[in-house]
């Protein structure tokens, strides 16, 4: 402040700047600290240059914000709509054709199917099987080839058996990669919501880092994923050195320094909001939806409809205490309009 350049100069003397789209916004962004040496006054940034545009970030950063839609889902809803195409107009172009019993369970008068996923306590198995199938649609249609060192297996292997020469070139199949994963959540112990964040951290590497996950390095990815979604997740968390025991060839140090530069490709960027979390969790059972992974169905019985009954007014009375303990916190002063105050006695 008291500079030529300071914002604290009268209205007439302000020059009105001009709109600017997004992104010449988020070029100026990048630009705008590279002063050169021959500049003698001093420069101030104006606060709208230090701000990245909220659409423009949306765009860039799906796993910060929950209006943004995921990168997978997207990713895959091009082949669920040829393959969509192709069973309808190509294998049945004008015959009626019977496509045979119906592999889905609806609900009808006397029987309601649900199954036992939801967003607070999903189902293990099937939220296995959804993240690795959006991990194998990020390697099917990934748009180059970019990746680091420390995520490439050759120069990393994860077991002593020999790397194949195409292992950079094959695509892995589901299974395997669903193999991968299982393995590792069966042996720490981890939980389903883990593997939803390990979806976010890695959709977050891909964005912030602008890498691709590749035949080469999805391995070493997905497992640096999961090692943060661990740590952050659970609150007894699987150390290190206890993955060593499941992958034994690997090194502590070589685990350790894997961790180290995923952290700051994520820019230390570890939280993971309750809105993501939810988007997440939807998106994957419709990418469940969408490739005939349907999520197991029971009929729902009494014993069934008295646990949820419990569940429903336990979570009711939690957020109820929430509510209370809230209105006894300190109000801001945009709170205080239209509260009644009582009158004062003064004596």
């Amino acid at each position: 402040m008291g500079n030529t350049l300071s914002c604290c100069v009268s209205p007439e003397s302000s020059p009105k700047q001009t709109s600017r789209q997004p992104a010449e916004r988020l070029e100026e962004i990048h630009t705008s600290a590279e002063v050169s040496d021959d500049v003698t006054v001093p420069y101030l940034q104006h606060i709208s240059d230090r701000e990245v545009p909220e659409e423009l970030a949306m765009e860039c950063n799906p796993s910060d914000h929950a209006q943004a839609s995921t990168l997978f889902l997207s990713k895959s809803q091009t082949d669920a709509f040829l393959s969509t195409f192709r069973r309808h107009f190509i294998w049945f172009p004008s015959a009626q054709v019977s496509p045979g019993p119906l592999s889905k369970k609806f609900s009808s008068c006397s029987t309601i199917f649900i199954d036992d996923s939801t967003v607070s306590q999903p189902n293990l198995k099937s939220t296995i099987k959804c993240v690795t199938l959006a991990i194998y649609y990020h390697i099917k249609k990934r748009d180059s080839d970019r990746s680091m060192d420390i995520f490439d297996e050759k120069l990393h292997p994860l077991s002593r058996e020999p790397v194949p020469d195409n292992y950079a070139y094959v695509d892995p199949e589901h299974k395997l990669i669903y193999r991968f994963v299982r393995t590792l959540f069966s042996s720490a112990q981890l939980t389903a919501e883990c593997a939803i964040v390990t979806l976010v951290y890695l959709e977050r590497l891909l964005t912030y880092a602008e890498l691709d996950i590749c035949p080469a390095s999805w391995k070493r990815i997905v497992l640096g994923a999961i090692l943060l979604a661990s740590k952050v997740w659970d609150d007894q968390a699987v150390w290190n050195v206890d993955y060593c025991q499941i992958l034994k060839d690997m090194t502590v140090e070589d685990m350790n320094e894997m961790e180290r530069q995923f952290l700051e490709l994520l820019q230390f960027n570890i939280n993971v909001p309750a809105s993501v979390y939810a988007k997440y969790y939807f998106d994957l059972r419709q990418l469940a939806e969408d490739n005939n992974l349907n999520f197991p169905l029971e009929p729902l019985n009494n014993q069934r409809a008295q646990k949820l009954e419990a569940i429903s007014r336990l979570c009711e009375d939690k957020y109820k205490d929430l509510s209370r303990a809230a209105m006894r916190r300190s109000l801001s002063a945009d709170n205080l309009i239209g509260i009644r105050r009582s009158n004062a006695v003064l004596s």
